[in-house]
């Protein structure tokens, strides 16, 4: 009796093991309905102000890594003062300031690995000489050779 109920237990710990391990389900279909938007909040603006001053003047640059296709838009001035200025209860709240090369950062997120996807914003140490860079995910098109 004693084989029985353990042989009973193992068997029902396989039966268990093979539906959890069992051939996954597909995934659903795509959801190609556009996206709900919303008015935008005044963060907002200081994204568009430094990626048109960056357009403008031709301040902009690509990084491939890995997968990773990012178009980077380099702001300065007032523009970036004023994002900066902006950033520092966030990069308070969510401790996202650093210092490197002499320079004081905030970042819009945490610095998980490097700066690959981040946005941030420095001055030197006196706190002037405001710039911002500001990470766009361009994907495959941006390297595409058609």
């Amino acid at each position: 009796m004693r084989h029985l109920i353990r042989f009973a237990a193992v068997a029902g710990l396989f039966a268990t093991a093979a539906c959890v391990h069992g051939p996954e389900a597909p995934p659903p279909p795509p959801n190609h309905a556009p996206l709900e938007t919303q008015a935008t909040g005044p963060h907002a603006r200081l994204y568009a102000d430094c990626i048109r001053q960056a357009a403008e003047r031709n301040s902009y640059r690509q990084v491939i890594d890995g997968g990773d296709e990012l178009l980077l838009f380099t702001c300065d001035g007032p523009i970036a003062a004023a994002f900066w200025q902006a950033l520092g209860p966030h990069s308070e709240r969510m401790d996202t300031g650093f210092e490197h090369e002499g320079r004081r950062y905030r970042s819009t997120a945490k610095v998980q690995r490097d700066l690959i996807g981040v946005d941030y914003c420095t001055v030197d140490a006196a706190g002037g000489d405001a710039r911002c860079l500001l990470t766009f995910n361009a994907g495959d098109f941006l390297i595409a050779s058609d």
